[in-house]
């Protein structure tokens, strides 16, 4: 009886309003289950299908309570092509369909289109996960997630970029590893530069424009630079390695170049009360001899011009003797004399470092040597005596 009374009472009529897409269905119905009266309407549900009761979602046959009017929203199932695998969806908004599907979402994910997209339809989706790393970096650890390209791109999305001679380990341009971790080392250099002039040469050349011993400066020298560098690398403040570079040459040499004047020209001078004549006034390391006070062996009283050996007749070595043999000459403090001996110009030259053309060995008796000889061992300006000879030697 009671069932019978329950099945006697009269349906309450219910206003609904069905949202389908861009189809909006408004009606009255006493049906109670959410699929079968969106069927009244002619709106089948397929199997992935969903349906929103007042904007809350609905199981297709679950009846709903007595109320005097409900809104329906069907949302119809749409593909999703998630890096080639489909899903069905009917989520609102990309991001929400791919948390229903399981995945967990972080804020360094790459999602192309972005997760606030809405679903109007089937698309494709490109989905990157990040992965955690470590980021090793001066003895600290810094934890990071990223789905970036490349170790340089995750270095950079962490504010740790590679500047200048730093690098990586993977190296910045690998793939962004899914385990492990990174480390970055922090590089520098420094370049030390060494400075060394190169000395120029000078060159002598003969001119008849010029007067004999003088000269005249035709190309001023100029000093060449070179320069080495020490390229010294750091790691993380400490040096590791110095590596020097070959040297260089910035600026080259450029030869002095000296005429030297072979024109002759007679002065006359007062010399010890005397007048002379002279056509070269040279500074020569005047040394004194006897026949019997020489570096010879024993006495020798003759001479290489035939003189006999003494005051008057002076020495000087073979190179310069063979040019003045017989030239008269005045030497302050020892008086006129000819040129009219040899001697060992290279001892001197060995011991003192003196040039043989300007040294002169001074003669004497063995008589006169005694109280004479040892005036000298000393620089004195040599005069020689117009007339010049036809060959004149040049002073080395």
């Amino acid at each position: 009886m009671v069932f019978f009374l329950i099945s006697c009472q009269p349906q309450s009529i219910l206003a609904i309003t069905i949202i389908d897409g861009e189809q909006i269905h408004r009606s009255t119905t006493i049906e109670r289950v959410p699929a079968a009266l969106l069927k009244q309407v002619g709106i089948n549900l397929l199997a992935n299908d969903a349906i929103l009761l007042n904007g809350q979602p609905i199981a297709p046959n679950q009846p709903i309570s007595i109320n005097q009017s409900y809104t329906f929203q069907v949302r119809h199932s749409v593909a999703l092509t998630v890096n080639g695998k489909v899903i069905q969806t009917t989520a609102e908004t990309i991001g929400t369909a791919l948390v229903q599907a399981g995945t967990q979402l972080y804020a360094s994910d790459q999602i192309t289109p972005l997760t606030s997209t809405h679903v109007t339809g089937p698309m494709k989706v490109t989905y990157i996960p990040s992965h955690t790393i470590t980021i090793m970096q001066d003895g600290r650890q810094l934890s990071i997630r990223s789905s970036a390209a490349t170790v340089g791109n995750a270095l950079t999305e962490a504010s740790i970029p590679l500047f200048g001679l730093d690098f990586s380990q993977p190296p910045e341009e690998d793939a962004f590893p899914s385990v492990g971790q990174i480390q970055v080392t922090r590089s520098s250099e420094s370049i030390l530069l060494s400075e060394k002039p190169i000395p120029f040469k000078t060159d002598y050349q003969d001119s008849s424009n010029v007067e004999l011993d003088q000269q005249q400066v035709l190309q001023v020298g100029r000093t060449g630079l070179s320069v080495s560098r020490v390229r010294i690398t750091y790691q993380e403040g400490q040096e590791v390695s110095r590596h020097t570079e070959p040297e260089v040459v910035v600026r080259a040499p450029q030869d002095q170049i000296l005429a030297y004047g072979t024109k002759v020209v007679i002065h006359s001078t007062a010399i010890d009360g005397i007048q002379i004549q002279y056509w070269r006034a040279m500074p020569m390391y005047a040394t004194a001899y006897s026949p019997c006070n020489s570096s010879m062996t024993g006495c020798a009283s003759g001479t290489a011009i035939g003189l006999p050996a003494g005051k008057g007749v002076v020495a000087v070595d073979p190179s310069m003797y063979n040019l003045l043999a017989g030239q008269h000459v005045y030497v302050p403090g020892y008086g006129s004399a000819i040129v009219g001996d040899v001697g060992g110009g290279y001892i001197i030259e060995q011991k003192l470092g003196i040039s043989r053309s300007h040294w002169i060995d001074l003669g004497y008796s063995d008589s006169e040597c005694k109280t004479a000889c040892d005036q000298w061992s000393k620089w004195i300006t040599v005069y020689f005596l117009a007339p010049a000879p036809v060959n004149i030697p040049l002073p080395n």
